[in-house]
């Protein structure tokens, strides 16, 4: 019998000088990008989290470690093409994406819809069940004061726990 399970994942990384700004696998003009081990796509990480929360896994820190160096400057939209084909395996199906980014500058709608697009390909998921939302901190905490960003997602899967 298949369950509909939903997971949660979140990500913020600061911003850092001499890095491009990725989000969603979408370069995003910016005179600052996003420090971390990776392409630090905030966006990406919070679906990859989302997912492997929703499948059952280990978070995306145990399954691409930043200790490794085989993850520096990694594409993050490879890791979400490489989580999805993880919990294929486990006959687990990707239905539904809802995310947001949290962020004062840059304004990033008119990005959205490139970032839709990207992500349908690395989830292989209809662009249809993927929502993105752009919003701002009104001024208060870390993004606010333009110091980094943040994004969050809820993940919706259908899965067989075969516990009957």
């Amino acid at each position: 019998m298949l369950n509909t399970v939903t997971g949660i994942g979140y990500d913020s990384h600061r911003f850092m000088a001499g890095r491009k700004l990725i989000l969603g696998g979408v370069d995003i003009p910016c005179d600052m990008g996003l420090d971390g081990h990776s392409d630090a796509d905030a966006l990406c990480h919070a679906i990859i989290d989302g997912i492997l929360g929703a499948a059952g896994k280990k978070d995306i820190g145990q399954i691409f470690p930043d200790t490794d160096p085989k993850w520096k400057d990694a594409d993050s939209l490879g890791l979400l093409k490489k989580t999805t084909e993880l919990i294929s395996k486990d006959k687990i199906k990707i239905i539904y994406i809802d995310a947001v980014v949290v962020t004062e500058k840059p304004k990033i709608a008119s990005h959205i819809n490139k970032m839709i697009e990207k992500i349908s390909e690395a989830t292989d998921i209809n662009s249809k069940r993927i929502n993105i939302k752009a919003k701002t901190n009104e001024k208060m905490g870390f993004s606010g004061r333009e110091e980094g960003l943040m994004a969050m997602a809820c993940v919706t899967i259908e899965r067989d726990f075969n516990d009957r």
